[in-house]
């Protein structure tokens, strides 16, 4: 097991921490913020990339989602 398949697996185990934290205590945004955590230590694992790199990979996602939602807003001419 590589650095970064350990640091994947430490991620999940803090991201499940995180979450069963915030569903304890009733706390939305710590309890989505574990499961984040979780499924990129889940990817990290996977793919042997860093967390960095998978968070702008998401943000990517989302970001060429979003300028795809506002294209098809936008009225036709």
């Amino acid at each position: 097991m590589n650095k970064l398949e350990l640091e994947g697996k430490w991620n999940q185990i803090k991201g499940s921490v995180k979450q069963k934290f915030g569903d304890w205590f009733d706390n939305d945004d710590t309890s989505l913020e574990g499961k984040f955590e979780e499924i990129v230590g889940k990817i990290q694992e996977k793919t042997g990339k860093t967390v960095d790199e998978i968070e702008d990979t998401i943000r990517n996602w989302v970001d060429n989602d979003d300028e795809n939602q506002d294209k098809k807003d936008q009225p036709q001419s």
